[in-house]
């Protein structure tokens, strides 16, 4: 087995595999015989050599058997006849036959056993095998012995005990002609035999000075390979002590690189924070110039209306107060300026509270659609637009934090709606101004499901020269006084935290479309 296992010839393992199980057949080894019969079907399938593929299949059955499992005894059998009638394997299709005779005995089902016992003897006498026919004779005597049919019974022992009675002749004469074997053939295998050991016992004293001569051989190798042993051990520890030194130097760097990082990542919070400031500043210096220019021109206007009223002269009173209305408006305006931006900032900087739940993003979007148009159309009256849904029925709910994606989605609406608008003015009837909201379901090429939402308007578009910058906090294109520059870079927070993305596709003149990818979990 151990040789043919170096060369790999499976069909010989499977010879081996099914002699030494048959040998734990008969030691009782039962479960150790099962895995070796199993291997040697194993092999006999992969080399092809299955000439003795039913021999081993009933010595598998022969096991469950054994051990009673007779429901797997029976389908191993047929087994073992199915394969032993492909191979014309005579001797080993009989006993399949005679096998599965023997389980229906021992499972109560004697007119199986008589079937089984009459195909092994049709098979044995059509081809003459008087072995299998007497074990035939034998098997139906038995199966007709528990029917209770008592002559067909006794007519098959009779048949049974006269062919064995003439097999045993056979075997008798068989030992008489080997005895009858004359005393010069006896004397030289006496002379062969000593030759033998005469050959045998040179043979052993070669075997000893070979023996001699290997083992000093093997002391030479042993004592090289000691020698570079010790050497590559020096060379080893060596080597380790360079890597320790290495290791040393990198951990050294490591921890270098690491207080780098800190300072620049510090430096890289400053300097964005140093930006912000500016923004926030810059930003709110604006309204705040208007609020102090305007709160010094209405104190110069308060004193020339005293003046005027002290001189009697009241329409220039009143002229002069009514410019102080429309200067005050203007300081109230502006202050609602500032507030705006301070709530933006608010917004921009809080860490929401708000917990994800399961929404139906089509039912949210096409609420915040109405919301919106109907906020812009209460503000004014002239105003309006195409809304265009396409909503994806089978999106179904997604865990979100509804009021922050709702805000998302109101802010792109609205400059959807502020884009076509403006639009509106500059080209007039000929224009159609629209918006399109719309959803779907994707698969992204990492793999997993997303759920897209796009709001697009045939607008005048976003510049290339500033597209890098829509999202940056205070950023936007809007003039003075209408836009914070904050709701597209607070919409990008948002999604980010939702662990999605988004982005924008535009062409000057051609409209903007924004489009949301939002995880599907």
């Amino acid at each position: 087995m151990k040789i043919a296992a170096s060369v790999d010839n499976k069909m010989e393992l499977s010879l081996d595999y099914m002699s030494l199980g048959d040998d734990y057949i008969t030691l009782n080894k039962f479960d150790s015989a099962l895995l070796l019969e199993e291997r040697a079907r194993d092999y006999a399938v992969q080399s092809n050599y299955t000439i003795y593929l039913g021999f081993i299949l009933q010595s598998i059955g022969n096991i469950h058997f054994l051990k009673k499992n007779y429901d797997s005894a029976g389908r191993y059998y047929k087994e073992a006849m199915n394969a032993s009638i492909a191979e014309v394997n005579l001797k080993d299709e009989i006993n399949s036959f005679l096998s599965m005779a023997k389980l229906a005995r021992t499972t109560g089902q004697i007119d199986s056993s008589l079937f089984y016992s009459m195909k092994a003897l049709q098979t044995s006498q059509s081809f003459g095998v008087p072995s299998g026919i007497m074990r035939s004779y034998n098997s139906i005597f038995l199966a007709y012995k528990l029917l209770g049919n008592s002559d067909s019974a006794f007519a098959y022992l009779q048949l049974a005990k006269s062919l064995g009675d003439s097999l045993n002749n056979i075997d008798r004469a068989k030992i008489n002609q080997y005895q009858s074997l004359n005393l010069n053939n006896q004397i030289e295998l006496q002379e062969a035999e000593k030759a033998k050991i005469r050959y045998q016992n040179k043979i052993r004293m070669y075997g000893f000075i070979a023996g001699i001569v290997a083992l000093l051989l093997i002391a030479f190798l042993l004592l090289r390979n000691l020698r570079h042993r010790k050497k590559a051990n020096e060379l080893l520890q060596s080597q380790k002590e360079q890597i320790e030194k290495q290791k040393t130097n990198i951990e050294q760097t490591l921890s270098d690189l690491k207080a780098t990082q800190s300072q620049l990542v510090q430096s890289a919070k400053m300097a964005s924070l140093g930006e912000l400031t500016a923004g926030i500043a810059h930003e709110i210096q604006n309204p705040l110039n208007f609020v102090n220019n305007f709160s010094d021109v209405s104190t110069e206007l308060v004193d020339e209306m005293n003046t005027e009223i002290d001189k009697g002269n009241v329409d220039d009173a009143k002229m002069i107060a009514q410019d102080l209305k429309q200067n005050l408006e203007k300081i109230n305006h502006h202050g609602k300026r500032a507030d705006a931006i301070v709530k933006g900032m608010l917004q921009h900087s809080r860490s929401t509270s708000g917990v994800k739940e399961p929404t139906d993003i089509n039912v949210l979007a096409d609420e915040y659609v109405r919301l919106c148009y109907h906020g812009l159309r209460a503000k004014d009256k002239s105003f309006n637009a195409t809304i265009k849904t396409d909503f994806d029925e089978t999106v179904g709910k997604i865990n979100i934090i509804p009021q922050d994606i709702g805000r998302v989605i109101l802010n792109l609406l609205t400059n959807a709606f502020y884009a076509v608008n403006e639009r509106q003015k500059v080209e007039g009837v000929g224009y159609e101004p629209t918006v399109t909201i719309s959803t779907a379901t994707i698969q992204p090429p990492l793999g997993g499901r997303s759920v897209q939402i796009k709001v697009a308007d045939n607008g005048g578009g976003i510049p290339q020269k500033v597209l890098d910058k829509i999202f940056q906090p205070f950023f936007t294109t809007k003039p003075t006084g209408v836009g914070t520059g904050l709701g597209l870079s607070l919409s990008y927070d948002i999604i980010k935290a939702h662990g999605g993305e988004i982005r924008v596709e535009t062409s000057e003149g051609g409209g903007s479309e924004f489009i949301i990818q939002l995880p599907n979990v």
